[in-house]
């Protein structure tokens, strides 16, 4: 298991200094931010991020993400031109050294929550889901600031956008979803890059759009369409936990080769379709994460992982989810489960 931590560049208050003190941090989780969505990513940009991660004692060996261009989910027939640049793109990032990229294919939105400062009961403030809230939102006529939306589109342009996937349905979708995947994934193998495909968060539709990667039946279509063991998925425990439906261990033993990142986190689920993002440790939230690292250690996981979405704590100000304290929390946690189990393991005793 290779511990990453998510890094917004230079902007981010959390610096890679601060990132490097962490115990047991290995590597960086970044993106170029300043490329417009399906352009190139050129080498010159590529390289100075693989040098400045590098120059702070840490390697750069994860992209999150690439984004797929909103012409290639509608299967516009200007999404050639796009695919092509991301071929490019995958290509690029190989020769600098970057082994995963993990994207989405969400129309539209990226993860949504209704509150980004909700405070718990111990003071602390989280992202939290009520599925009553966000039917209440009209993407249309609201002014929303949430971290999925995309703050480039004018008012007018996303309303066009939105008109334009009205005739798109979920198996419409899936067909332009395999159309991307056959484009990329020739290209994935010849320079040996694993695509992590992050699963759809929540998991249910939204805003009357279709979302697709929800669990292990979406997994099985995927390696259907593409069996390319680099057509392969980031495994974000909370996504996926969000739905009581899907059995994290169970589809860490079924789909661990195709692994090749996990997000670690926990949620506390509340009522249907709606959850509050906890602290890591299991007995904080409705997902058990010891289980979940078990799982991994059984099947060999030697891959990355990052701790996911933070709470604020201890007066931190800074991106929703992304704050250190919590973060970093996390990773220590998650360090200590898998020592522990490892060495179990080894011992040949029962975990």
């Amino acid at each position: 298991m290779k511990m990453s931590f998510r890094w917004y560049g230079d902007s981010d208050p959390v610096t890679l200094e601060y990132i490097r003190q962490i115990p047991g941090m290995y590597s960086i989780v970044s993106a170029i931010y300043d490329i417009p969505v399906g352009e190139v990513w050129d080498e010159g940009s590529i390289a100075a991020l693989v040098k400045k991660v590098e120059d702070a004692g840490l390697k750069l060996d994860v992209i999150e993400s690439v984004p797929v261009h909103e012409d290639i989910k509608l299967g516009k027939p200007s999404r050639d031109r796009y695919l092509a640049n991301y071929c490019q793109t995958i290509r690029n990032l190989a020769k600098y050294g970057i082994k995963v990229i993990c994207y989405n294919f969400m129309p539209v939105f990226d993860w949504l929550r209704s509150d980004l400062d909700y405070k718990l009961d111990d003071n602390s403030s989280a992202l939290i889901f009520r599925q009553a809230e966000v039917d209440a939102m009209n993407p249309r006529t609201s002014d929303l600031s949430l971290p999925g939306w995309d703050s480039s589109y004018t008012k007018d342009g996303l309303n066009k956008l939105l008109d334009e996937y009205k005739d798109i349905d979920a198996d419409k979708l899936w067909e332009n979803f395999a159309y991307f995947l056959n484009a990329i994934i020739p290209v994935c193998d010849e320079v040996d890059m694993k695509m992590a495909i992050h699963p759809d968060d929540p998991p249910w539709p939204i805003f009357g759009l279709p979302r697709i990667i929800t669990g292990a039946d979406s997994y099985d279509k995927m390696i259907e369409i593409c069996p390319s063991i680099n057509n392969g998925f980031t495994v974000c425990t909370g996504s996926l936990g969000a739905s009581p439906a899907n059995d994290l261990p169970a589809i860490i033993r079924k789909y661990g080769d195709r692994a090749h990142f996990i997000h670690l986190r926990n949620i506390k689920i509340t009522d249907d379709h709606c959850f509050e993002e906890s602290a890591h440790l299991s007995s904080c939230g409705s997902l058990d994460m010891y289980e979940i690292m078990k799982a991994m250690s059984e099947i060999g996981f030697d891959m990355y992982v990052r701790p996911d979405h933070g709470r604020m704590i201890w007066g931190e100000k800074g991106r929703p989810g992304y704050g250190l304290f919590d973060r970093a929390l996390g990773a220590t946690y998650i360090n200590g489960l898998w020592e522990a189990i490892d060495k179990n393991a080894k011992a040949g005793g029962k975990a």
